[in-house]
């Protein structure tokens, strides 16, 4: 186990949402420096890889929940052996629906909820918190924990994060990342639908592919010490080879 692991947090949202995970993941592993690394601010989205690339350790773990999960895809795919694993949740490969990618949000309700954010984004903002913890043992605690952690910046920053959450495409970059890989999903996911778990694994069937059920799109925060627990016994494997 390399000890630098980077958390990527999901659209909108900030350190918090990811905190306690972190926390849990310091506490079980000492020697594991854990770090949560704010998504990009730049308006561009198209130049928020090589901002990321930037700014985050070399040889590090990378880790990310929904849209950083997708972000830390192609990082991991871009590094190559310099990234010594890489750790997905919540995560599709295509977050909205393709014709060659069905199991995601359909592309029409994922077009809707774009043009709403761009109309209203403070509603939509809250109403997103509502999505990520539908499905959530305790929905209405899960979605005021994500509403405290959203992030206040630009609307045109979210909305550049939005336009990579219909544009990015990361079958191609796990394929190409040798690496190991676990992708882990939630069982009662309002956003991810949790058939993406097996087609992904149809494509990619030596990588580790893990569905926590009565789980929400919250999962890190709802189910930390699940989340810990599968990362750590991840990470360890083949330390004693």
């Amino acid at each position: 186990m390399r000890d630098r692991l980077i958390l990527l947090p999901g659209w909108a949202f900030g350190p918090a949402a990811l905190e306690p995970l972190a926390e849990l993941l310091r506490e079980r592993e000492p020697r594991l420096q854990v770090e949560i690394a704010l998504l990009p601010t730049q308006p561009q989205s198209g130049a928020w890889l090589d901002e990321l690339d930037a700014r985050v350790p070399p040889d590090s773990w990378l880790a990310g929940w929904s849209l950083g999960g997708m972000l830390a895809t192609q990082l991991a795919a871009r590094r190559g052996d310099s990234c010594p694993g890489l750790i997905t949740i919540c995560s599709n490969p295509c977050f909205r629906s393709r014709d060659d990618w069905p199991t995601a949000m359909q592309a029409e309700v994922f077009d809707a909820f774009e043009e709403a954010f761009r109309l209203g984004p403070d509603d939509t903002l809250k109403r997103f918190s509502l999505l990520c913890s539908r499905g959530a043992y305790d929905p209405r605690t899960l979605a005021r924990q994500l509403q405290v952690s959203l992030l206040d910046q630009p609307q045109a920053v979210s909305a550049a994060g939005l336009r990579l959450l219909a544009e990015l495409d990361g079958r191609a970059a796990l394929q190409r990342y040798v690496g190991p890989q676990l992708h882990l999903f939630a069982g009662s996911d309002a956003l991810v639908p949790a058939a993406a778990a097996e087609a992904l694994l149809a494509c990619l069937p030596d990588v580790e592919v893990d569905v926590l059920a009565n789980a929400s799109h919250g999962l890190p925060l709802e189910r930390a010490e699940d989340v810990a627990t599968a990362m750590l016994a991840f990470m360890g494997e083949g330390e004693d080879d």
